[in-house]
């Protein structure tokens, strides 16, 4: 079933603000309702920490590498990727809420369709935040040394925000295109090839073939640098401005990705 868009006569003069709260309430509980959705904010996290460290370990050895310590590489490239499966859990929790008719009452509500973008972001926000505690303390234990503390604990956060908002983008444009659990394997290899063919394992300067080609030009790449400078250097506002600018581009694409296919899903 499809909704109907709401005709001219019908009010939109709700405010937004408290259905987007509801929204993203309801969006958080599908993680106590659905055990597994931790999996991908934590476990997955968690596993990339200790598996890359140590399959990736002597990288630390490589004359130029930027640290001699492998955890400040890959712990906050891991917190990023929990970011970015923050977004795609809230993808998949959109796609439940399509399936089911949840939706379609949204979308035949008088009010402004603002809450169907801002509650999934805040949720996003909240579970990215919380992925971020998590997988750092894990990383602490392990050996982390930050080098600037809180200013690259604050870089990290805007940074991991940053990605789950994008990853939030990527997936309702993807669920409103494609608005059922079909959608859930396109989502996944977004959010993989975007963090994988980045510098999320290697440096750009160690890269050959044709990865480096495309870890150069993924916005990705400049994010990366802005999270991980409070842990390989000084925060600096010549490494922080790449990224910004590469945040500021990537919202701006997948704004309109995700606003044109709400448009497609409303006949």
């Amino acid at each position: 079933m499809t909704a109907v868009a709401a005709g001219p006569a019908a009010t939109r003069s709700t405010s937004w603000v408290p259905v987007s709260w509801v929204l993203a309430k309801r969006s958080m509980a599908g993680i106590l309702r659905i055990p597994a959705a931790v999996v991908p904010l934590i476990a997955m996290p968690m596993f990339f920490v200790i598996a890359f460290s140590g399959s990736f370990g002597s990288l630390a050895d490589i004359p130029g590498f930027p640290t001699d310590n492998v955890y400040n590489w890959f712990v906050p490239f891991a917190i990023l990727q929990g970011a970015a499966f923050a977004g795609f859990g809230t993808g998949f929790s959109t796609v439940r809420d399509i399936e089911g008719g949840f939706y379609d009452r949204l979308l035949l509500a008088p009010g402004s369709r603002t809450p169907l973008f801002v509650g999934p972001i805040i949720a996003s926000i909240a579970r990215c935040t919380f992925t971020l505690v998590v997988v750092l303390a894990l990383g602490l234990v392990l050996g982390v040394d930050m080098t600037d503390p809180l200013p690259g604990l604050l870089m990290l956060w805007v940074a991991g925000v940053s990605v789950a908002v994008l990853a939030t983008g990527w997936a309702l444009g993807l669920v409103f295109r494609v608005p059922n659990s079909r959608s859930g394997p396109i989502l996944q290899i977004g959010i993989f090839f975007a963090t994988f063919l980045s510098t999320g394992n290697t440096p750009l300067e160690a890269q050959v073939g044709w990865t480096k080609p495309i870890a150069t030009v993924n916005p990705l790449t400049p994010i990366l640098q802005l999270a991980r400078q409070g842990f390989l250097g000084q925060v600096a506002w010549s490494t922080t401005w790449p990224g910004l600018l590469a945040i500021a581009g990537s919202i701006t694409v997948l704004g309109i990705w995700a606003v044109t296919g709400l448009k497609r899903l409303i006949p």
